[in-house]
Parts: structure tokens; C-alpha cells; sequence
């Protein structure tokens, strides 16, 4: 009885942090997109990729420790796949997620406001289909690879935070102006469905979790023992 008690309190613990961490990331990266909107651009795309930079460096800090911080669906497939998180807690995972991605997105529409969707992503048409699929798929490759750098090195010598942040600064800094560079399938669906903005949300619950398996099944047979 008393293991069921410390498993279940566990658990609480982790989908808390998840929740958590996921609301700041999702306030964060959002907002700064409809606060950079409202300034019809002046504040500039290096405000929308430092927020969320800052978001998730400090989230990684906060709860690494109790939920390995996630904040994402295709970072939680990524550790399923490498076994890193058991299936089982999966669903506790997924749900404080997105859970946390509408309370943030919530909060952005009535704190900052609604324009450019709520801060959903976009993709830039100018570029084929195939190449902005691509594109978000080499974003969250990167973003995996740094998380499971971290993983691996347990904590990268006190730089997971700034690591995994200063991934995403560079791939939205970078790479947003061609898929929108979500690479967090919650990230994209709170904003989108709240603002009704749906019809590119298909990008980004296919090419995250495309990037983010390929990164974990070479992790998985490089490192990971049967």
C-alpha cells in the first residue's frame, strides 16, 4: 500500500511539472508572436525565438528533475521510444500537456490579445509543401538531439537548460520563416483551435513526431541495450 501511495504521488508530481512547464512555454512562445503582431512587426522574429528560449531554459531548470521536462508530445514519443519514460506514464504526460498548452493559450487571449491567431503556426507557402514538411522535420530533429544529448551526458555539466533552450531559439530564429518551426505538436493546437486557425495544424502533428521517432530509433539502436 505504501509503494501505490509514493507512485501515485510521483505521478501527481510529473503531470504537475508537465502542466506547468508547458503553460509558461506556450504563454511565452505564443505570446511574443501576437505581441510582435501588435507591433506590426517592430519588435521582430529575435523576440519570438529569445521568449520561448527563456520559457524553456528556466522550465528545463525547474522541473527537469521531477519530469525530465518535456513540454511536448514528440519529446515524450521520443522517450517512449528510447525507453526513457514507460509507455504506461505516457497518457499522464500527453494530457498535462495539452492541458497546459489550452490554460496557456487561454491566458495569451485574454492577457495579450488575438491577433495573428493566437500565435498559431504558420507555414510559408512560397516554399513547396515538401519543403517546409522537411524543414519542420529537421527542426525537431535538432531539438531532439540536443534533449537526448542532455539525456545522455545526465544534464550536459549543468547546461541542459540552456542547451535545449538555445536549440529552439536557433530553429525559430532560423528556420521559422519557411515551416513555422512549432516542433511541439501542443505548441500548435491550442493556438489553432482556439482561434480556429486549423488548417495548417496537420503539418504540425505529422512532422514533429515524424523528426522526433527518427532521432529516438537511432538513439534507440545506438544506445539503448535490449
Amino acid at each position: 500500500m505504501q509503494k501505490s501511495n509514493l507512485a501515485l504521488s510521483d505521478t501527481k508530481k510529473r503531470f504537475f511539472a508537465e502542466l506547468i512547464g508547458t503553460f509558461v512555454i506556450v504563454v511565452c512562445a505564443t505570446g511574443s508572436v501576437v505581441a510582435n503582431a501588435q507591433s506590426d512587426g517592430k519588435i521582430g522574429l529575435w523576440y519570438e525565438a529569445f521568449a520561448p528560449f527563456v520559457a524553456v531554459s528556466v522550465m528545463v531548470y525547474a522541473f527537469g528533475k521531477i519530469s525530465m521536462a518535456h513540454f511536448n508530445p514528440a519529446v515524450t514519443l521520443a522517450f517512449v521510444i528510447t525507453k526513457h519514460l514507460p509507455m504506461r506514464l505516457a497518457p499522464v504526460y500527453l494530457g498535462a500537456e495539452l492541458i497546459g498548452a489550452f490554460l496557456g493559450s487561454a491566458f495569451v487571449w485574454i492577457m495579450v490579445g488575438s491577433d495573428a491567431n493566437l500565435g498559431a503556426n504558420s507555414p510559408n507557402y512560397n516554399y513547396s509543401l515538401m519543403e517546409i514538411i522537411g524543414v519542420e522535420i529537421l527542426a525537431t530533429a535538432i531539438l531532439i538531439s540536443i534533449i537526448l544529448i542532455v539525456v545522455h551526458t545526465k544534464g550536459l555539466r549543468g547546461f541542459s537548460g540552456l542547451a535545449i533552450g538555445g536549440s529552439i531559439f536557433f530553429d525559430i530564429f532560423f528556420l521559422s520563416f519557411v515551416s513555422g518551426a512549432s516542433m511541439n505538436p501542443a505548441r500548435a493546437l491550442a493556438p489553432a483551435v482556439l482561434s480556429g486557425f486549423l488548417n495548417d495544424l496537420w503539418i504540425y502533428w505529422s512532422a514533429p513526431f515524424i523528426g522526433s521517432s527518427i532521432i529516438a530509433m537511432i538513439y534507440k539502436f545506438k544506445f539503448v541495450k535490449s
